[in-house]
C-alpha cells in the first residue's frame, strides 16, 4: 500500500520526476483510493504526462480536461491568453478563435476572463476535438483542416485568431522528453522541417475569418519568432512580438 506523501515522493523521485513534490501533492489530492492511486502512480512512473494521469490540467487560471493522446496545454501559451484579452479589450461580444486547439485550453481561458466573448475552436484531431468539446460549448468545436473546419458563416467574424499550432522542426522531436515524443502525438508536434509550415499557411489563410483590424496570435519560440514575422508580414498584418521570460512564452501578433 502506498499512501504516504514520502513514499509518492521517492517513488515519483526514482521516476525522474522533478518535481516530485508537487506532483505527490497533487495525485494524493485526488482522495483515490490505494488502488487507484497504485494505477496513477505506475502511469506516472512510466512517463505518462501527470496531466494527463490527473485527467486535468491547471491553465491560466483555469482546470481544463485533458485526455490520453491529445496535446497537453503548456504554461507559456498562458501569454497567447493574456495577448488575447488584451487585444479585444473595450469590445462588446468579442469573437475569438483558438486555432489547433488541442484541449480548447486557450479558448477557455479566454471565456473565463471575457465571458461575453463568442469562442469557437477548431483541430485536426477528433482525439483533441472530443476533449476540446469537454472543455467549452461542444457546438463551438469544429473538426477539420486549419480554417477549413469551419462553417463560411464565420468568414469574416473574428476579432483574434489565436493560434498554437505545432512548430517543433521534425528533427528535433527525437530530443523532446518522452513525455511529448512518446504520449502526445505527432501531429500536434511536428511542424516540419523548420517547424513553420503550420505558420505559413495559417498566415496564408487567416484574413478573410478576420474582421477589419482583427488580430492573428502566433505561438512560437525565440529562436523561430523572427522567421514567423516574416511569414504574417509577406501575408500583409503589420506586426509586433510578445516576449514572457518568466514562462518563456513568445507570440507574433499580425494584425489585419
Amino acid at each position: 500500500m502506498t499512501d504516504s506523501l514520502d513514499d509518492v515522493v521517492v517513488r515519483l523521485r526514482a521516476a525522474g520526476c522533478v518535481f516530485a513534490e508537487d506532483e505527490a501533492a497533487l495525485l494524493l489530492g485526488e482522495g483515490l483510493d490505494d488502488a487507484a492511486l497504485e494505477r496513477a502512480l505506475v502511469r506516472r512512473c512510466l512517463g505518462e504526462p501527470l496531466e494527463v494521469v490527473l485527467g486535468w490540467a491547471s491553465f491560466a487560471g483555469v482546470r481544463v480536461v485533458v485526455a490520453p493522446g491529445v496535446f497537453v496545454p503548456r504554461s507559456r501559451t498562458a501569454l497567447v491568453v493574456d495577448v488575447a484579452v488584451e487585444s479585444v479589450a473595450g469590445r462588446a461580444d468579442p469573437a475569438v478563435l483558438d486555432l489547433c486547439c488541442g484541449t480548447g485550453a486557450v479558448a477557455a481561458a479566454v471565456l473565463a476572463r471575457r465571458p461575453d466573448a463568442q469562442v469557437h475552436a477548431a483541430d485536426l484531431d477528433p482525439a483533441a476535438v472530443a476533449c476540446a468539446r469537454r472543455n467549452l460549448p461542444p457546438d463551438r468545436v469544429h473538426e477539420g483542416d486549419l480554417f477549413a473546419a469551419l462553417p463560411d458563416a464565420l468568414r469574416g467574424h473574428f476579432d483574434v485568431i489565436a493560434a498554437n499550432a505545432p512548430y517543433v522542426p521534425t528533427a528535433a522531436i527525437a530530443t523532446m522528453p518522452p513525455e511529448a515524443r512518446v504520449h502526445e502525438p505527432a501531429v500536434a508536434l511536428d511542424g516540419g522541417a523548420d517547424g513553420l509550415d503550420l505558420h505559413r499557411r495559417i498566415a496564408r489563410g487567416a484574413s478573410p475569418w478576420l474582421v477589419p483590424g482583427g488580430v492573428l496570435l502566433v505561438e512560437t519560440s525565440r529562436e523561430q519568432a523572427a522567421s514567423t514575422v516574416a511569414l504574417l508580414a509577406d501575408a500583409g498584418f503589420a506586426t509586433s512580438v510578445r516576449r514572457d521570460d518568466d514562462v518563456d512564452g513568445t507570440v507574433v501578433v499580425g494584425r489585419r
